[in-house]
């Protein structure tokens, strides 16, 4: 424990000494650690030892800004007792001078601000109009000054932004330059788990992926974002786009006889067909071939016809990108896009794909990876790895669906603080399920009224967790917020991360009592902290399992074959975990009180991973709850 700054609370000397060991022996340690365990500078200090003595460096990955400030707050104050040396990454979107004064380049992908990138920073090499003036202040800066500067104050990102802001020069730049002399880099996934930017990581701190160990943060949402990364869709938007390029640099043959807009309308007719003939409600499986064997048919050419058809289409698009980069614009060509789309279609590996037609206001074609292992699998190349989470079970699901070794080790500790301090209620007349709100329309009025008197008598900040925007928008068509008499606030659809944080700001600081509506999964349930009395109640209006579509069935279908677990692994263990995370947020130090009363009787279900306890009379068990804490 040389490395660790505090004395040691419950379960820390366990834990660092695990993922030290792990470090050591060159495994990947799944581990669930509960609220107030530190899970950050536990894994600081276990995996900065192996670190020092082999000289591999710490890649640590969050999902959240506020995740990654956390790390760099630990490295001060590990520090203090011996010098280390981290820096945090973020992407240029949110490090680049730029892309902060063009909205226009917001938008882009990390490999078009790369390409945009590196075209200006060539014209200001080459003394070119056209350059980047942040660039050329970093051209001539001393860099050994700027890593005096980092190694003494070991800055977050946002406050190295800010001091490079008040000299003109490139974050993203110097951040570049300082990472080779990092012992640990803090970085989001995308850093990693996408192997365009994993390159440049890798390249940029100047290490094989041998030397790396790295550290997962929050690791219960890899599995659905390895999935989302190494799935592809092809929405009527694009097209609608495509069709915008096409007339803007003009339609060419991409087969003999055949143009681009000849194949677009083809790929317009076919997504219809497959909305008519297969969509239910919000998506249906098509058969593999379903798209390709309608353009063959159109087009009677082969397969091979259509590998070749893509083929045109990107070199057409990167024409068309370079063409912009040379003009300093942003270098995106959608018609390369849809080239692309195709090439993945036809080559995708149909075990561990479904092909699906999805509907709503952006109807798409997709290919649905159900394998994250296929994104994960870069960390069996690493020294070692540790996936931590406090909501991390089942770990053997955790385990075998990002794919690391049956060998790998795994640990559960508890939380340290005191259990009574929480309390878990739920009612049995009310519940979420489908098929009981059929037979009984009256269930989600009781929900509704359950929800109105515990807001009410409450002077308190509550939250109301739901399991869907689609629930919460019934709860506030049917008037909930005028019955309500506190402040509602509302975790909007699509809310951007200003305007969201802004609004649980004004929840947090409500003196007399407000209230919060927000959606389980969301990021508000997982990634914002309410300490002390910001948050003391939470309402669960109904357990959040998946909505039955066909993308579902097909997960459940593919790990039943594949572990003989399909209901356990994508059913169960996401539902708990959501739940947990939901529920988590009322207790974040030894200090802190919270009362959760969830609206569905099914809540019994999950009784092997949190203490319930059926209610009769909620109001009361609620009130008497406080009155026994002395709040």
């Amino acid at each position: 424990m040389d490395l660790f700054p505090y004395a040691p609370r419950p379960h820390q000397v366990e834990l660092v000494s695990a993922i030290a060991a792990s470090a050591r022996s060159q495994s990947h340690l799944a581990v669930e650690s509960g609220t107030g365990t530190g899970k950050t500078i536990c894994a600081l200090a276990g995996t900065l030892r192996t670190a020092r003595e082999k000289g591999k460096k710490v890649i640590y990955l969050t999902r959240t800004n506020s995740q990654q400030r956390q790390v760099m707050l630990e490295l001060r104050n590990i520090n203090n007792l011996r010098p280390v040396f981290g820096i945090g990454l973020q992407g240029r979107q949110s490090t680049c001078p730029l892309i902060q004064r063009d909205p226009e380049l917001r938008s882009g992908s990390p490999e078009e601000l790369s390409k945009l990138c590196a075209e200006r920073k060539a014209r200001s090499r080459q003394g070119k109009e056209g350059g980047c003036r942040f660039y050329d202040a970093v051209l001539s800066t001393d860099i050994k000054d700027i890593e005096h500067h980092c190694r003494e104050n070991l800055p977050t990102v946002e406050e190295f932004v800010a001091f490079c802001d008040e000299k003109g020069l490139c974050p993203h730049e110097l951040t570049k330059d300082l990472l080779p002399q990092a012992t640990v880099v803090t970085a989001p996934y995308a850093y990693f788990f996408m192997p365009f930017i994993r390159h440049n990581l890798l390249d940029w701190m100047n290490i094989p992926m041998s030397d790396a160990i790295v550290v997962v943060d929050e690791a219960h949402n890899l599995p659905d974002y390895a999935r989302e990364i190494r799935s592809v869709s092809l929405s009527s938007r694009l097209l609608e786009l495509v069709r915008k390029e096409v007339d803007d640099y003009g339609d060419i043959e991409i087969a003999e006889g055949i143009s681009a807009l000849d194949l677009l309308q083809q790929c317009e007719k076919r997504l219809q067909e497959a909305l008519d003939e297969f969509l239910i409600e919000d998506d249906g499986l098509i058969p593999p071939p379903f798209l390709e064997e309608g353009l063959m048919s159109a087009f009677k050419t082969p397969s091979t016809g259509l590998v070749s058809m893509a083929k045109s289409l990107m070199a057409f698009g990167e024409a068309i990108r370079e063409d912009k980069r040379k003009k300093g614009r942003l270098p995106r060509s959608y018609i390369y896009s849809l080239g692309g789309f195709m090439q993945f279609w036809l080559d995708l590996d149909e075990e561990c794909y479904v092909k699906l037609v999805t509907g709503g206001e952006n109807p798409s074609f997709e290919a649905y990876c159900m394998d994250p292992s296929l994104a994960c699998r870069a960390v069996l190349e690493c020294h070692s790895s540790v996936h931590m989470s406090g909501t991390l079970q089942p770990l053997n699901e955790y385990r075998d669906s990002i794919g690391l070794p049956r060998s790998s080790p795994m640990l559960t500790l508890p939380s340290p603080f005191p259990p009574e301090n929480r309390q878990v209620l739920f009612l049995e007349d009310v519940t979420t399920r489908y098929e009981d709100i059929v037979k009984d329309e009256e269930i989600i009025t009781r929900m509704e009224d359950y929800t109105v008197s515990l807001c009410n008598v409450l002077d308190r900040n509550t939250v109301v967790f739901f399991p869907s925007y689609a629930l919460m928008d019934r709860f506030i068509g049917d008037g909930i917020l005028h019955r309500i008499r506190r402040k509602v606030h509302l975790e909007k659809r699509g809310m951007a991360q200003n305007d969201l944080m802004e609004e649980v700001g004004k929840f947090k600081a409500c003196e007399e009592g407000a209230v919060l509506f927000a959606v389980m999964g969301g990021r508000i349930s997982e990634g914002i902290d309410f300490p002390d009395r910001e948050l003391e109640a939470a309402i669960v209006a109904g357990i959040p399992y998946p909505k039955p579509t066909a993308k579902q069935r097909a997960l459940l279908h593919y790990y039943e074959i594949k572990f003989g677990r399909g209901w356990e692994y994508t059913v169960k263990a996401p539902v708990t975990r959501k739940l947990l995370q939901a529920i988590g947020r009322l207790i974040r130090t030894e200090t802190d009180v919270g009362v959760a009363v969830v609206l569905d009787r099914r809540a019994n279900q999950f009784s092997d991973r949190m203490d319930v306890v059926s209610s009769e009379f909620v109001v009361n068990d609620v009130l008497n709850f406080f009155v026994r804490h002395g709040r």
